[in-house]
């Protein structure tokens, strides 16, 4: 296990203060908010330790209502809404200076058989035969150095592949806004830390960091990296259908069906390397064009 991933693991390894109440800290300060992927996964994380061990994450809806201060922890509240025979339903919400910042709602279900299809996984290569993020990003000259540091440490703990340049690679052209990327963590969960939950908060964490890149293609913007774009996220919703490990390569096929009124929606599945669908996304985003 890489020393980024082992530190990702700490960083959502929440101080229990109270039953239902949770407390987590941030990231170095690569950016001045809180990653919306880290709240997002210390807020399942939350909530998962309120639910027994035989009921599974299958889905979750967030919303991020301010931007969270990585220099002071975050308090995690629980709400147990619902305990039935086969769902269990939480409500968290992500607490800052006496303000809420994400609300997130999280469904869990016991395992059970029933009816199984799936939409096909979509062309992809192999992610062996794909550069690293490091290699993809220092080949960049118009990135300033300081950028690419930001990008290497903010994602040090899991190996990301761009199948094409990402938004802030080559700008300046529209494209199609549809966009591929493996990733899976920079180690192996072995022991103690390998539960299901894990893997399923991992992918939680992994889905905020480019699922807008779709919108930003079809407008030949480059995002933040690059100035010519201010965004946020503004909700968030996945559903998990299939088992997963996320120390095993996940394909993130991402598109984006529509941007208006200063927002961008985007929308992916998520797929193992055998073809197996494991998970959907979509997510709205703030979009702006500075002026």
């Amino acid at each position: 296990m890489s020393e980024a991933l082992q530190s990702l693991l700490d960083l959502l390894d929440l101080e229990r203060i109270e039953q239902d109440i949770f407390r987590g800290r941030s990231q170095s300060a690569v950016v001045p908010r809180v990653f919306g992927g880290q709240v997002a996964a210390q807020a399942l994380v939350a909530a998962g330790r309120t639910v027994p061990a035989d009921r599974h994450a299958h889905s979750l809806h967030a919303y991020f209502l301010r931007p969270g201060d990585p220099h002071v922890p975050i308090v995690y509240n629980v709400d147990r809404l619902h305990d039935g025979r086969s769902f269990t339903t939480r409500r968290v919400v992500a607490v800052q200076h006496g303000k809420p910042i994400f609300v997130l709602s999280a469904s869990f279900q016991t395992y059970e058989e029933g009816l199984d299809h799936q939409a096909p996984m979509p062309p992809a290569p192999d992610p062996a035969t794909l550069p690293t993020g490091e290699e993809r990003l220092r080949g960049y000259p118009h990135l300033p150095p300081q950028v690419v540091e930001r990008f290497l440490e903010a994602r040090a703990a899991v190996d990301l592949r761009h199948v094409d340049d990402p938004p802030f690679g080559r700008f300046g052209e529209p494209r199609e806004p549809h966009s591929q990327v493996w990733f899976r963590t920079n180690g192996k969960l072995e022991g103690a830390v390998d539960q299901p939950l894990l893997h399923v908060v991992l992918a939680t964490y992994v889905s905020d960091m480019t699922l807008l890149d779709s919108v930003l293609l079809a407008h030949g913007r480059g995002g933040w990296a690059v100035g010519d774009v201010v965004g946020a996220s503004l909700d968030h919703a996945m559903w998990f259908h299939r088992p997963f490990r996320a120390d095993e390569w996940l394909l993130y096929d991402q598109q984006s069906p529509s941007a208006s009124g200063g927002r961008g929606l985007g929308q992916a599945r998520i797929y193992t390397q055998d073809g197996r669908l494991a998970i959907s996304v979509i997510q709205e985003g703030v979009v702006r064009v500075p002026r």
